[in-house]
């Protein structure tokens, strides 16, 4: 069957905007990812007051989520962006203000809370826009291929900007920070251009009516993501995966650097342009296995289980050369998971509760990320990094059985059709179904009523 020209014109745009934004976006905010450990510290703060720091940065998206949610979802998908963008600008300078005149961990916890405010606004509304825009445009294609090429162009804007803020680090610390918000006021102008809701109609909402709507929209995210079982599944194993990679990419920085026995800043600046590149490779393996029948929660459990196991490898390794290797191999499974189990959310739920459920997913796995930094950071200080890390590994292998239960569940969302299937396969059906909740198809219905009973 041909597409009809003008809805792969418009998809093709939609993609290509896409990619651009979520590039720029994630180059400008990885600027200072390599850094930021040894940048707090530099700035007088101790290694547990750092992630309390991280901590709370987690907590401001965990409050935040279902507000800005209600953003996306009232005013739209473009103006949540917007607003991600400045927010980001504006605490991003402050950071780098208060270094300057050594404030303590209380107000870099505060401006970390107002950073988490703005990926907020980021988080759930950039996905929502692009799966609302391929479904009105009819986009043909496999949305796991499209968000894992979307994983890989972040992947390697994350590498870029980690490359470039270790090389300005090593010049001054405040450097990635005053070049990451110029970026993003270039990326908002772009953003303003280029950017518009399309599957989606805006509707205003009176400041009097917004506490109403946010009550609402929490319970959208109960109603339509948490009470769902494999969603609620799903949350739970990235509350606890997300709890351990949200500290572990940060207290690597000061680890490695320790085990090479170098003070060197363009080495972490390295080392996470090396867990960019592992992302895409993860990335890879989604965008190849993809092209076949399969199931989802194949890959999800594979990536577990590799990124608890080699958790461990890191914190009991002694050399820089063992820990290296076993954190990019951490980062992989990363890369992915995050494709994965995105089109396993996209494809249950439908456009108008897609980004409050996504937000809400977030504000879940964010959740994770305050109890990993706080007690991982406690841990390390009080005992060693090492050990920090070998307790993480173990806590996040707790994913395996959620994710098993998962695939007892089974259902449309966790088998991918893949490309290359024949007109003839069980799984020849391709595409982003317009109508998306598990609940629709009897298939569905009788699968999910017997998996009480499977787990």
């Amino acid at each position: 069957m041909t597409e009809h020209p003008a809805l792969v014109s418009g998809s093709r745009r939609v993609l290509a905007a896409y990619f651009t934004l979520a590039g720029l976006y994630t180059l400008s905010a990885a600027l200072i990812w390599g850094v930021n450990t040894l940048f707090l510290l530099g700035a007088g703060l101790s290694f547990y007051e750092v992630f309390v720091a991280n901590a709370a940065f987690s907590a401001g998206m965990v409050v935040f989520e279902v507000p800005t949610g209600v953003v996306a979802d009232t005013l739209g998908r473009r103006v949540s962006f917007l607003l991600s963008i400045a927010v980001l600008a504006v605490t991003t300078l402050l950071y780098v203000g208060l270094a300057e005149v050594g404030a303590g961990v209380l107000a870099f916890a505060a401006v970390s809370v107002g950073m988490g405010l703005g990926f907020t606004f980021y988080s759930g509304a950039m996905e929502a826009w692009l799966v609302d825009a391929l479904i009105a445009t009819g986009y043909p294609g496999v949305l796991d291929r499209v968000l894992a090429r979307g994983q890989q162009v972040t992947g390697a804007a994350m590498l870029v900007g980690t490359v470039s803020g270790g090389l300005l680090g090593q010049i001054d610390l405040s450097l990635p920070y005053i070049a990451r918000s110029g970026l993003l006021v270039v990326v908002f102008a772009i953003a303003y251009r280029v950017m518009f809701d399309v599957g989606f109609t805006p509707r205003r909402v009176s400041p009097a009516a917004l506490p109403g709507e946010i009550a609402l929209n929490g319970r959208v995210g109960v109603r339509f993501g948490w009470s769902q079982r494999p969603l609620r599944l799903l949350m739970l194993a990235s509350f606890v995966e997300t709890g351990f990679f949200a500290w572990a990419f940060y207290a690597s920085q000061p680890y490695l650097l320790g085990l090479l026995e170098s003070d060197a800043v363009w080495v972490a600046g390295l080392v996470a342009a090396g867990v960019a590149l592992s992302m895409i490779a993860g990335n890879q393996v989604v965008h190849v296995a993809s092209r076949h029948c399969g199931r989802r929660t194949t890959l999800l459990l594979a990536a577990a289980a590799i990124q608890a196991g080699a958790a461990v490898v890191i914190g009991l390794a002694g050399s820089f050369w063992v820990a290296l290797p076993a954190l990019l191999l951490v980062s992989a499974s990363v890369g992915v998971t995050s494709p994965i189990r995105s089109a396993y959310f996209h494809n249950v739920l439908s456009a108008e509760h897609r980004a409050t459920v996504l937000s809400f997913d977030s504000m879940v796995s964010n959740a994770g990320g305050i109890a990993g930094q706080w007690g991982l950071g406690a841990l390390g200080e009080a005992r060693s990094v090492g050990a920090a890390f070998v307790a993480g590994g173990l806590a996040s292998s707790a994913a395996l059985p959620l994710l098993g239960r998962v695939r007892r569940i089974g259902g449309s969302p966790d088998r991918i059709a893949g490309i290359d299937a024949g007109l003839e396969s069980p799984c020849a059906a391709q595409g982003i179904p317009v109508v998306s909740t598990l609940a629709t198809p009897a298939a569905d219905k009788n699968e999910l009523a017997a998996a009480p009973a499977q787990a």
